[in-house]
């Protein structure tokens, strides 16, 4: 696949290159899930300068060094000493190096010197403050574990904190560049089609380009792809998870598992554990693992606690605990064909859920609004009698007190107006009253 979008991102490596290379020394890091398209990003902004890349696998340092050292000598045909076993060591001769030449080094996975050697972090702001002035090297370091990036660069008792001149988070492709992929892929694609690689995908570059590179474009196409005996999604939210997680990641997929099946609030969760306390791993999972948001209806408080709902913001995880994770036992069975029936079968309610995430993104694209979220509340009364109701999509434009209220259904036919605009009206009532309102119908016909 091609490589697409990412126009803003390469800018500022660049721009951040040059400063570096014209003034004194720069350090930027890029943060982003795997699979997110950090490395060939680096690469791309960086082409046809002088560059080291430094791959942090979780080896020996000695050995991580013995490589890098030839790349060094490689590259920039140098005299480095023989029996350098140390990355500080060799850090700073580059660093001396760099008195005199401009070029970047890029540390790809740099969180894994917490398994190596995690004194290699106050070395490095040593080295850092020590010629940062005098040297004219773009470092740009690199990091997929979420968790641990923030706490080498963000938190205030780390070695690093405050010496990143800037971070970058990388997010998934954009909508437009999802239908843009799928003209150049797929000319003549369903909207179904769409939705269906959003649903999966939710835009992480390397999910798609499997799906590209392997011509499965379609719904059932991609679903034949992804459940079948040599499809490289099976153990993909387990690899990516448990780095996070490390090894007592049972009780945060148990959690994760209950999300996706569609039990988004904490007592719903806890009943379906036996009980289990998980405060503490919703708290993780959203603060410090970045995997969950908490949703709260629009117009509640943000502290409270009334109406809150937990939802995977990660399209592919919520799509792999649903899907895979839960049905694992077929996949040790090999029982693929059944697998995927379940999954098509499942799809027009799954998809359905996925399309008022869909159309809230798109509208976020759009621009022109503060707020955009939905609106929901046990035990109202609608039509006479007391029932429990959901508004979609509640979007407080920017400007005025105007929004946007829309119902979502994949099939249009299925709306029912009346009972919409009901719904419409007690929100107005409750909350809205100064609000001029625009109402709206989106459906795949929308996308």
């Amino acid at each position: 696949m091609k490589f697409y979008n990412r126009e803003k991102e390469i800018a500022e490596l660049t721009r951040i290159q040059e400063l570096a290379f014209a003034q004194n020394s720069r350090m930027v890091v890029l943060t982003g899930r795997r699979r997110i398209g950090k490395t060939s990003l680096i690469k791309r902004a960086l082409k046809d300068t002088p560059m080291l890349y430094f791959f942090i696998g979780r080896k020996a340092e000695s050995v991580l060094v013995a490589e890098f050292v030839r790349q060094v000598r490689e590259t920039f045909s140098v005299f480095v000493p023989e029996g350098m076993t140390s990355f500080s060591n060799l850090m700073q001769y580059l660093f001396e190096i760099g008195k005199g030449r401009s070029f970047s080094i890029v540390i790809d996975e740099f969180q894994e010197f917490y398994n190596i050697n995690p004194s290699i972090f106050s070395d490095l702001q040593n080295l850092w403050d020590t010629y940062r002035q005098d040297t004219h090297i773009n470092l740009v370091v690199s990091g997929s574990v979420y968790s641990m990036m923030q706490k080498i660069f963000t938190d205030h008792s780390e070695p690093l904190f405050g010496r990143a001149d800037n971070i970058l988070h990388l997010h998934p492709f954009k909508l437009e560049v999802l239908k843009q992929i799928m003209e150049d892929y797929a000319p003549g694609y369903s909207r179904d089609d769409l939705l269906a690689l959003y649903a999966i995908t939710g835009g992480i570059p390397k999910y798609v380009e499997l799906l590209c590179d392997n011509g499965v474009l379609t719904v059932e196409r991609m679903y034949r792809f992804i459940f079948s005996e040599m499809s490289p999604f099976t153990d993909e939210g387990r690899n990516l998870l448990i780095t996070e997680f490390g090894k007592n990641y049972g009780t945060y997929f148990s959690v994760l598992l209950e999300i996706a099946n569609g039990h988004r609030t904490q007592g719903e969760i806890e009943a379906k554990l036996g009980g289990l306390a998980i405060g503490g791993h919703l708290s993780k999972l959203e603060n410090v693992y970045n995997l969950i948001v908490r949703e709260r209806p629009v117009f509640a408080k943000p502290g409270s606690k009334k109406n809150v709902r937990y939802v995977i913001h990660d399209n592919f995880l919520n799509f792999w605990f649903k899907y895979i994770e839960r049905n694992r036992s077929y996949i040790e069975l090999q029982n693929y064909d059944d697998l995927f029936s379940l999954a098509m079968d499942d799809y027009p309610t799954y998809s359905g859920k996925i399309l008022e995430k869909y159309f809230r993104q798109k509208l976020a694209e759009a621009g022109g609004f503060k707020e955009i979220g939905g609106w929901w509340e046990a035990g109202n009364s609608v039509r006479g009698k007391v029932e429990a109701f959901e508004i979609n999509i509640v979007a407080l434009c920017s400007k005025g007190r105007q929004a946007l209220i829309a119902e979502v259904k994949r099939n249009p036919r299925n709306y029912n107006h009346k009972l919409f605009m009901e719904k419409v009206e007690h929100l107005r009532q409750k909350e809205m009253t100064k609000y001029r309102l625009e109402t709206k119908l989106f459906s795949l016909e929308d996308m």
